[in-house]
């Protein structure tokens, strides 16, 4: 499966994935789970939002009783130039556990699910877990029809283009009320597990965590005949708003990043008239998150002050704490024999978006550099091998009792 599976979206220059929503390489990968599905007799369908679900022991989720289905996935759409794990690990070995559960000769007592959820790393149109904030009600469809990417195609006509239907989606409530557990792995995203010598976690809690916009409107000029004292150079607000994040989140032990620029009119020879940044920032708690964010906002607004810069800030996405349920976490922690640590993240997850839903919980996979969103993203095999077993029990624990 893994090879299968690792050529797709593979820029051949980074080495890098690219695999964006509703595009060629989204469409190759979606074409591979149904492929998998198939291949092991399962019922393959997709959802009003374009998640993808395949079923053991029902035709489809209606022919599932109200919080009867366990439910296992991830997805398998990139950051630009994305690691190989971030993802498909989790679709892998959901398929994988099956295949052991088979080997083992176990008996479903309750229907089984494996999921691809669509837009989880939110690339194309700046908003992460498309799929499964509509399933979950936590995304309007007015607002989705909103969503644009960087050559202003909206999301409907990218999903047009695709072939599926953009008026179907919505809220799925009758879907998500027969599921009774769902279960996410995924690759860990920082070194807890390497440095602790464990190979397989259980999640606590996703941090806090949003996206928000600035946007410092200067004044385009020669960059050769026009005097600095003269100058309205947003770059220059932008670079001091950056040295503020990394200060105001390492006094306050969170994480601020700005990663995605766009400059107007982007030439060598031109001062910028516009610099929008997007930031990326996450903290252990609420009460921290807003303390960083309302230091970075009030440094920028100094900054710009100071050099004649207008600035506009829009948060575009923001997801509270989220402490996964604690009976299930606990289950999971019992099957797997009570020693597995339990750590939390700063990452988002669709099992994260899905928990105000339905019971989530989920698994994590050593990282041994803790690289992630990066081609260099890496998890030895046999410790996806260790995911893959460890998943099966849990699904064992909780689908064949």
């Amino acid at each position: 499966m893994w090879r299968d599976l690792a050529p797709i979206g593979r820029d051949a220059d980074t080495r890098g994935y690219r695999r964006y929503a509703w595009t060629e390489a989204d469409r190759d990968c979606r074409a591979w789970f149904q492929a998998q599905a198939e291949s092991r007799g399962l019922t393959y369908e997709v959802d009003r939002n374009g998640n993808q679900w395949a079923w053991l022991g029902a035709a489809t989720y209606k022919d599932v009783a109200a919080g009867d289905a366990v439910v296992t996935g991830s997805h398998l759409d990139s950051v630009p130039d994305g690691g190989a794990f971030d993802g498909p690990l989790g679709v892998v070995s959901s398929f994988a556990a099956l295949d052991e559960l088979r080997r083992r000769g176990a008996e479903f007592t309750r229907p089984l699910a494996i999921t691809n959820f669509g837009d989880e790393e939110g690339a194309r149109f700046g908003l992460a877990c498309v799929g499964s904030r509509l399933a979950a009600g936590q995304l309007t469809v007015e607002a989705a029809h909103r969503l644009r990417d960087a050559d202003g195609i909206t999301l409907p006509q990218a999903m047009e283009a695709a072939g599926y239907d953009p008026d179907a989606i919505g809220p799925d409530p009758e879907r998500l009320a027969r599921i009774g557990a769902f279960v996410e792995l995924h690759v860990e995203q920082g070194r807890a597990l390497d440095l602790s010598g464990d190979r397989v976690g259980i999640a606590s809690a996703i941090w806090p965590h949003g996206r928000w916009r600035y946007d410092f409107h200067g004044e385009a000029n020669h960059a050769g005949t026009t005097r600095l004292v003269d100058r309205r150079d947003p770059m220059l607000t932008y670079a001091e708003t950056v040295l503020a994040a990394r200060r105001e989140a390492e006094l306050a032990g969170a994480v601020a990043t700005f990663g995605k620029i766009a400059v107007e009119p982007n030439a060598v020879n031109a001062i910028p008239s516009l610099v929008r940044g997007w930031l990326d920032s996450r903290a252990p708690d609420q009460a921290t998150l807003d303390t960083v964010t309302a230091g970075i906002e009030r440094a920028a607004r100094e900054y710009a002050d100071r050099h004649g810069v207008d600035l506009s800030v829009v948060r575009e996405s923001f997801t509270p704490v989220i402490e996964f349920e604690h009976a299930l976490r606990d289950e999971l922690n019992k099957i797997l024999g009570g020693a597995v640590p339990v750590l939390g993240t700063g990452a988002g997850h669709d099992a994260g978006i899905l928990s105000g839903s339905i019971p989530t919980a989920m698994l994590f996979v050593r990282n041994p550099t803790g690289v992630s969103h990066s081609p260099a993203e890496f998890a030895a095999e046999n410790d996806c091998v260790a995911g893959v077993l460890a998943l099966a029990d849990v699904l064992e624990g909780l689908a064949c009792r």
